[in-house]
This record gives C-alpha cells, sequence and structure tokens, in this order.
C-alpha cells in the first residue's frame, strides 16, 4: 500500500511499480482494444506520481516519457494501491 511517507523516501523520477494488464473491460480499459498494455508508477520532482501506460512492446523508459496517462482514479487504485493521502499527490 503506497503512502506519503514512501513516496517521500524515493528518489524523484524513481520507477517504482510496473506490470502488465489487458485492455479491456477488466483490464485498464484505455482504449478496448483487447492488446496487453505495460504500465509504470513513477514519482515526480515533488512528492507527486503518476502512472503511464501504452502496448506492452514498449520498454518502461519510453512509456515513462511518451506513455499515455492513466487518470481514472478506479484504474489508478487498481494498480497502485494505495492510502487516501497518497492517492491525494497523484499528478493528473
Amino acid at each position: 500500500m503506497l503512502d506519503k511517507q514512501m513516496l517521500e523516501a524515493m528518489p524523484p523520477d524513481c520507477i517504482f511499480a510496473t506490470g502488465t494488464t489487458m485492455d479491456n473491460e477488466n483490464g485498464l480499459f484505455m482504449a478496448n482494444t483487447g492488446k496487453q498494455l505495460r504500465w509504470i508508477a513513477i514519482r515526480g520532482g515533488y512528492y507527486d506520481w503518476a502512472i503511464y501506460c501504452h502496448f506492452s512492446n514498449r520498454d518502461i523508459n519510453w512509456i515513462a516519457r511518451q506513455g499515455d496517462k492513466v487518470t481514472m482514479e478506479n484504474n489508478i487504485r487498481k494498480l497502485v494501491p494505495c492510502d487516501d493521502e497518497a492517492f491525494k499527490l497523484y499528478r493528473y
């Protein structure tokens, strides 16, 4: 469970979680392509953080620079379980 103290302890621009899921109603549901998506969670320059995703043929560094930002609360909390205080620090 991600919390504010964990974010504060991480260095800026740290990719602290990554994974894959399907682009469908049971997965991330970005465009409903049915393809596999790779996602990364990255801490920002302050104590903020964000999740980016793209098709799984892209590597995590490419996704961190050019991926699509995950913006739906249910998707954010599904990929990175977090307490309310950490969720408030999510960078939209």
